[in-house]
C-alpha cells in the first residue's frame, strides 16, 4: 500500500518547507498520488518531463527514489526499465516527525523595538558625555 494523501502532505511540508501552505502541498500530494494509485511505484516512461522534473525535486527532497531492472527482449536485446517509488521509511520518518514533541517558544515581539542603542535612549540629559570641542569660542 502507498501513502495516504495525507501523509504525503505532511512529507511534503516536514521536508520542502515547513511553512507552506496546506493547500500547496496538498496539491502536490494529489498530483504525484494521481501517478501512484494503490502501487508502491510507477514506471518512469509514464510521466511528461514537467511531472518528472516534479518527481526529481521529490527525490532531491528524500521524498522519493528510483529503481530499474533490467529484462531480455525476444530478439535478445536487454531492456532497461525505470521506476519511481515512496522511500521505503517515509511513512515512518512522517510519523515520528508528526509525534514530536514541541517547546512553546515565548517570543516577546517588543524585543528588540530599539535595537542596538537601548542604554543610549534611556539616559538622562544631564549625563550625556558631551562633545567638550563642540561650539565654543575657540573654533
Amino acid at each position: 500500500m502507498g501513502m495516504t494523501m495525507g501523509e504525503l502532505t505532511r512529507a511534503i511540508q516536514q521536508h520542502i518547507d515547513t511553512e507552506m501552505d496546506s493547500e500547496v502541498a496538498q496539491g502536490m500530494a494529489e498530483h504525484a498520488l494521481g501517478f501512484f494509485g494503490f502501487y508502491n511505484r510507477i514506471i518512469d516512461n509514464a510521466l511528461e518531463p514537467t511531472d518528472r522534473n516534479l518527481f526529481y525535486m521529490f527525490q532531491d527532497y528524500d521524498l522519493l527514489t528510483t529503481e530499474s531492472e533490467e529484462t531480455t527482449l525476444w530478439d535478445g536485446r536487454e531492456w532497461r526499465i525505470h521506476y519511481w517509488k515512496f522511500k521505503p521509511d517515509l511513512r515512518e520518518r512522517v510519523e515520528a516527525y508528526m509525534q514530536r514533541n514541541l517547546e512553546p517558544e515565548d517570543i516577546d515581539p517588543f524585543a528588540d523595538i530599539y535595537g542596538g542603542n537601548g542604554s543610549v535612549i534611556w539616559t538622562k540629559e544631564g549625563e550625556r558625555v558631551k562633545n567638550p570641542n563642540a561650539f565654543n569660542a575657540k573654533w
